[in-house]
């Protein structure tokens, strides 16, 4: 047995500082809460208030452009299968909490990600904290939203944000490491600025990696709605809950089903277009 009088109570720490945050940053916190919400009440609305059948024209639409006419077919029938199970609200909330999750998780994990791949040492710093961040536990991360943040939606997109921020930093920093070396020193030679060789060289050539870590930053993101729901986040998240709770098997095989189609339309979208992009690039 481990010595009891050894101890180290690194959590008490954590916990103290957490608490200093919200003790002294509240008015931050409070604001950033107020943004993050007005974002996703009107996300949600857009979607709720769209006809039903707009949305799934769209997907249609997009299936058939993305990748064939019998994708897009089939994604706006899983779509068409959501709304017979009387999921059609929960399903748009959860999207809206998925797609403001994503954009800003894109709006942190690209800079950080392009930064890692111009710094080998900020490289070097940064990856043994994100292995940490995807190898917690998901639900670690509930703690620390719901004290900054109170319950609600707004602690589900925090704690869905940082869950899914790892995979777009990785391959964003990927991606730009992949860049032809004899690419950028042609550039260099031209007398192309560090500014233009990252947008007009690096950027465009790392896009379809970068466009991976979309795909995969999006899904890590609807993998955690269940979890999410947990704190007040709602969608169909709140829906499985409700049936574990009960012992529904009915009402959570449907939004269990349901979950799996969105994913299903989500990740084929954007793993098409990342393929796309790919292509584009090969050809050029």
């Amino acid at each position: 047995m481990f010595p009891e009088h050894i101890t180290f109570e690194l959590g008490k720490y954590v916990g103290m500082f957490v608490r200093w945050l919200n003790t002294n940053f509240s008015q931050v916190f409070d604001a950033i809460r107020s943004s993050v919400l007005w974002l996703l009440i009107n996300i949600e609305w857009i979607l709720v208030t769209v006809p039903w059948w707009v949305i799934l024209v769209l997907v249609f639409l997009l299936g058939w452009r993305l990748k064939s006419l019998l994708s897009g077919l089939i994604f706006a029938g899983l779509l068409f299968l959501v709304g017979a199970f009387g999921l059609w609200h929960p399903t748009m909330a959860t999207l809206a909490i998925v797609l403001t999750s994503v954009l800003f998780s894109l709006l942190i994990g690209i800079p950080v990600g392009v930064a890692m791949g111009s710094n080998n040492t900020f490289a070097a710093v940064l990856k043994p904290i994100l292995d940490a961040m995807q190898t917690l536990p998901s639900f670690v991360y509930l703690i620390p939203a719901v004290i900054l943040f109170n319950m609600g939606r707004v602690p589900g997109v925090f704690a869905t944000m940082i869950y899914a921020l790892p995979p777009i930093i990785r391959l964003t920093d990927l991606g730009l490491r992949r860049v032809s070396k004899e690419m950028v020193e042609a550039a260099q030679s031209f007398g192309s600025s560090p500014l233009q060789l990252l947008l007009k060289i690096k950027l465009p050539q790392a896009l379809p990696t970068i466009m991976a870590g979309v795909n995969q930053t999006t899904m890590m993101a609807l993998a955690m709605v269940v979890i999410a729901s947990m704190i007040g986040a709602g969608g169909l998240g709140y829906e499985v809950l409700v049936s574990i709770n009960r012992i529904d098997i009915a009402k959570g095989t449907e939004s269990g089903l349901s979950i799996v189609f969105l994913a299903i339309i989500i990740d084929r979208m954007t793993q098409a277009m990342a393929d796309r992009y790919k292509y584009d690039e090969q050809d050029s």
